[in-house]
């Protein structure tokens, strides 16, 4: 139902809005708990005034405990709602300097992302292949939600720094958006904090579920899919590549083809292992024995004992990756000709991208402990013995970052 009604119509952002959003928020309300929907403001507003109150809230940096950072700080809307530079680690915290943990993801088409789970399978397929761990948001899925992801930076020590729910509640209080929260919710909104907190989060998720800001399928790979465009041979051939599951293999995670009439996001919202360099630029990892291991923690805590889960990430959408300057969970690349290459290489000539122990051994996936190198995805384009061909050239890496290209969202349709 959601998809469907989501992406179906070609005219989505300007004829289908108003049903979308509801559609959005239905399938938010079944994955959380009814109380969060049902809370008892004073005025119930629709999904038009949630938004814009919504997105003044992304940008409000008073809700920061430095006064400095916002939502928006970090998800830059020039961007896909992704990092504003080239910086591995965006900086937040009490003083506004402190560098965060991981690379800031895009939050652009994550509006069908299911809470997590970790048996999923296909609704349409064969529902017996369980397909592992899937769903859920941020790097580690942890979050089942939009208002449960909005939390997290507004009480994160890395990023918006605020003690507590009612610390963030006393500062939009005196905020510049007070008056068009109680607008919104009722003058006594700010009696009760619980209930502010609520409208709080619920503004930021109904916003995030506006079409013309977080899902406009406005590339020219939505406009070729429409019958509106054509791609390039150069496209042609990188599309051609993205899908061969004996070379790209790109689309068994990034999945490209529109599938129950929904346009496709890049992204089977699933999680994996993929062994990416260790970034000895972020200052938490000058602790030798601090390891980033996604899905198992530390920022997760619920699967720590779960060794099977270690070095696992969610799987990233593609769209406007060409608009990103930085790459995975630990931002250690920063183009894309150097992501094709770690994917194309990683295994034949592991020697470009790791380092060498005391022994002068090549140490492979140095950012994960060898007890969990087992978890490392092994399937193309990864795959082969150092020293052996890659399976995608240069060449073929080149078509593939141009077909990326198009799959930038304001491509000017004729």
């Amino acid at each position: 139902m959601f998809p469907s009604l989501s992406l179906s119509s070609l005219g989505l952002a300007k004829l289908g809005a108003s049903m979308v959003v509801f559609a959005c928020l239905f399938a938010a309300a079944v994955a959380a708990p009814v109380s969060f929907y049902s809370a008892p403001f004073e005025r119930h507003p629709n999904a038009a005034a949630l938004t814009v109150l919504g997105r003044a809230l992304f940008s409000e940096k008073a809700l920061s405990a430095s006064g400095r950072v916002s939502c928006a700080s970090c998800h830059d809307p020039a961007r896909a709602y992704g990092p504003p530079d080239g910086a591995s680690v965006q900086r937040g915290g009490v003083d506004g300097g402190t560098p965060g943990v991981r690379a800031v993801p895009s939050l652009r088409y994550q509006q069908d992302t299911p809470p997590f789970t970790e048996h999923y399978s296909e609704s349409d397929g064969n529902d017996s292949v369980d397909q592992g761990p899937v769903g859920g948001r941020t790097w580690d899925g942890r979050a089942a939600s939009a208002h449960e992801q909005a939390a997290l930076p507004l009480l994160s020590p890395f990023e918006m720094a605020n003690a507590s729910r009612g610390v963030v509640v006393a500062r939009l209080r005196a905020s510049p958006s007070a008056a068009r929260f109680r607008e919104t919710f009722g003058v006594r909104v700010f009696d009760d904090p619980e209930l502010a907190w609520t409208g709080l989060l619920w503004s930021l998720e109904v916003f995030q579920q506006s079409p013309e800001d977080f899902y406009p399928y406005s590339s020219k790979y939505d406009a070729v899919l429409r019958g509106q465009a054509t791609l390039d041979a150069r496209e042609r051939r990188g599309l051609e590549l993205f899908n061969d599951p004996a070379k790209g293999n790109c689309a068994a995670c990034h999945i490209s083809s529109i599938r129950r009439g929904a346009f496709p996001q890049f992204s089977d919202r699933g999680l994996l292992a993929l062994g990416v360099p260790r970034n000895r630029t972020l200052p938490i990892n000058a602790d030798p024995a601090y390891h980033d291991l996604g899905l198992c923690g530390p920022w997760r805590t619920d699967l720590r004992d779960r060794p099977e889960y270690c070095g696992l990430f969610k799987t990233p959408t593609l769209r406007n990756v060409a608009t990103r300057r930085v790459f995975f969970h630990n931002g250690v690349y920063h183009r894309l000709e150097e992501v094709l290459a770690f994917y194309a290489r990683r295994d034949v000539a592991p020697w470009k991208f790791y380092p060498r122990d005391r022994s002068g051994r090549i140490r492979m996936f140095d950012d994960m402990p060898p007890a969990f190198e087992g978890n490392v995805n092994k399937e193309p384009p990864f795959g082969g013995s150092p020293g052996a061909r890659a399976l995608l050239s240069a060449r073929e890496q080149a078509d593939i970052i141009a077909f990326l290209h198009a799959l930038t969202d304001g491509w000017p349709a004729p």
